[in-house]
């Protein structure tokens, strides 16, 4: 989160030879996020049947229309002197989400990575670009930043490994079913398992990979256990707060999934490489379209994150 003008680094190839390609997928997690924009009053009841027709409808998520959060977001990677990770979480689930939200930020969630422990990852989203240049403007000049800034800059070796990602679809956002944040948990432990995996292309694949994910990667993953929570391409505009690097000139799709636990991504990932679909038609299409291996990374929410497995 350090504010630096620009440092370039080619991270798509440093995190390729890092992670492996197809035998390594992506399974990545159901999310549970707090609203963004708020909730509709259900119309006035003027009969008993009327009434009891509408708490039944309120009662059930399934019959509610899917909302998204977040048009714009960032996928935030740190990377932190040893030792210090859990001193940036701290102060981070303390002083930081709330802080963001308040000036129109919404943070989706904060991360370990299980493959590195110097590594924190952290999702936030936007209404859109110029909204996204006012709020980062506002948190970042405002009282609470300036006050730990210090304290969360000691923390990191590198801030700037940052996508910038829109939805793929207009329902593929993550998406919304509560308007209050969830209670905070008695302790930092946490059973649930958000996979996000990012697929790095030469150029812009356009629309025809986001036809294969759907029609074909989609249906094969889902089939084995696995459930997609939302899935992202690269937003193309420029970045309106320039004081907070992206990664320019990156063509990625990114895709999460959500586990209740380890065990249950290890049966999901042993059930799909048991899956001819996924080791033919699959991987051979990932394997022609993408420039390197996939990047998987494996997140537990830290204990102040919105997102609970």
């Amino acid at each position: 989160m350090q504010m630096t003008q620009s440092r370039t680094a080619d991270y798509s190839t440093i995190y390729l030879l890092k992670r492996g390609f197809a035998g390594s997928l992506a399974i990545a997690i159901a999310i549970s996020l707090p609203a963004v924009y708020g909730k509709s009053a259900l119309e006035t009841r003027t009969t008993v049947m009327t009434k009891s027709t509408n708490e039944r409808s309120e009662q059930s998520p399934s019959s509610q229309p899917r909302q998204t959060c977040c048009p714009i977001v960032e996928l935030r990677q740190y990377t932190l002197h040893p030792g210090k990770r859990d001193i940036l979480i701290e102060l981070f689930d303390r002083e930081f989400v709330d802080s963001q939200e308040a000036v129109g930020i919404r943070v989706i969630g904060q991360f370990r990575d299980l493959d590195d422990p110097n590594r924190f990852v952290w999702l936030r989203g936007f209404r859109d670009m110029p909204s996204r240049a006012q709020s980062l403007k506002e948190f970042y000049g405002g009282p609470v930043w300036k006050a730990h800034r210090e304290g969360a800059n000691a923390t990191m070796v590198d801030s700037d490994n940052v996508l910038l990602l829109r939805p793929a679809l207009p329902l593929s956002g993550f998406s919304v079913n509560s308007s209050e944040p969830p209670p905070p948990r008695a302790n930092d432990v946490s059973q649930g398992l958000l996979i996000a995996t990012i697929y790095y292309f030469n150029a812009p694949d356009g629309t025809d990979f986001v036809d294969f994910f759907e029609h074909t990667l989609k249906p094969v993953v889902t089939d084995t256990g696995a459930s997609i929570l939302a899935y992202f391409v690269t937003e193309r505009s420029a970045n309106t707060f320039p004081a907070l690097p992206v990664r320019e000139g990156e063509h990625v799709f990114v895709w999460f999934m959500r586990f209740e636990d380890q065990a249950a991504y290890e049966r999901q990932a042993a059930a799909l490489s048991r899956s001819q679909r996924w080791r033919g038609e699959v991987s051979d299409e990932l394997a022609r379209r993408l420039k390197g291996a996939p990047e998987v990374l494996k997140l537990s929410p830290t204990a102040g994150s919105r997102w609970r497995g």
